[in-house]
């Protein structure tokens, strides 16, 4: 990934706040699911979910447990780390 394309996805990271608190999240926990979020963040669920889906479609997070409907789990991509790690100021 490129520094321009790696700012420009930090820049949509934080253009919203239910992202970086999805990611808050992440750097706390291995597994989330949204409804864990959403309590600890005093959130809906409806709003964390549609964070899981936007960070899983931008490759930043998997889910472990795709074909459940409901409580599925998700872990950072090794892009979502490098990505935690640069919003952290550790990124070379």
């Amino acid at each position: 990934m490129t520094e321009n394309a790696m700012d420009e996805l930090l820049r949509w990271i934080i253009s919203v706040d239910r992202r970086l608190i999805l990611l808050e999240y992440m750097r706390k926990h291995t597994i989330a699911n949204a409804s864990e979020i959403a309590h600890e963040s005093n959130r809906s669920t409806q709003n964390i979910s549609h964070a899981l889906k936007e960070l899983e479609d931008m490759g930043l997070i998997e889910c472990l447990t795709p074909t459940k409907t409901t409580w599925k789990k998700y872990i950072l991509t090794d892009k979502g780390k490098i990505v935690m790690d640069k919003m952290e100021g550790k990124y070379i």
